[in-house]
């Protein structure tokens, strides 16, 4: 697991910064609902450096942004002062029915089943009826669902036989959040920008990363797929962005 403290400071630089913060704002900011009256108040949970978080505040809007990784919270709070507070998505310092609207960007797949389905049931009991959960699903699926995108073509067909069942899968999302009262109702995408990945940069990801597929897959598969990887041309040019996908969960 990431270590968000000391990956804070950096965190934005590594990740697509400014213009993927503003795709997924204006994505989000699709599916908010129009408050007839008042304040609409928005709970950005798993907020991190709060990038996303800020883009969301604006004139009629009460946003709080939580996040359990004091490294995080404390740029977070540099963009949104007095409005981020730490706390964990399993058991938020919200009351019941206290928001209308609570976001996850990229928090889901972070999280063991067990977690991800009480980070669900947590939205749930702070959304007010009628309020909407909008979140990402099936996070790390875009990067290998791209048209054009050789490399994923590659490793698409063993991730699959290896992959575990990923915990914010879009059915199984749906799924929980109707034992919570939580039926989807929309959904839309957009795109992780500077978020595509080059030949070698995914051999690197291979030979180096411990995520559960690749350990699953074994050396001498992925020893395979390094292979089929540096005999693609341009080995250095990132492939096409993926694309990620929201949905909103409303309230019943």
């Amino acid at each position: 697991m990431l270590d968000y403290d000391r990956e804070a400071a950096r965190y934005d630089a590594t990740r697509g910064g400014d213009a993927r913060a503003d795709a997924a704002a204006d994505a989000i900011e699709t599916l908010l609902p129009v408050a007839a009256r008042g304040i609409t108040r928005i709970a950005d949970v798993g907020c991190g450096t709060g990038i996303v978080t800020v883009r969301l505040l604006r004139p009629g809007r009460w946003v709080i942004g939580i996040d359990q990784s004091a490294g995080m919270a404390a740029v977070a709070s540099g963009r949104l002062p007095g409005r981020i507070t730490l706390g964990n998505v399993t058991r938020l310092p919200l009351a019941s029915g206290s928001v209308d609207v609570v976001t996850m960007v990229w928090l889901l797949h972070l999280l063991p089943a067990a977690a991800a389905a009480a980070a669900i049931a947590e939205a749930s009991r702070v959304l007010r009826p009628g309020g909407l959960l909008i979140t990402t699903v099936g996070k790390n699926d875009a990067a290998f669902e791209q048209a054009g995108d050789d490399a994923a073509a590659i490793m698409a067909p063993v991730r699959a036989r290896f992959g575990h069942d990923q915990t914010d899968r879009p059915a199984r999302v749906a799924d929980i959040g109707g034992q919570h009262r939580l039926a989807q109702v929309a959904q839309t995408a957009f795109v992780g920008r500077g978020q595509g990945v080059s030949p070698r940069r995914w051999r690197q990801r291979l030979t180096g990363d411990a995520t559960e597929w690749i350990g699953a897959a074994g050396r001498e598969r992925v020893d395979a797929l390094c292979a089929e990887l540096d005999r693609l041309p341009d080995q250095e040019r990132a492939r096409p962005d993926p694309v990620y996908q929201l949905a909103a969960l409303r309230k019943g």
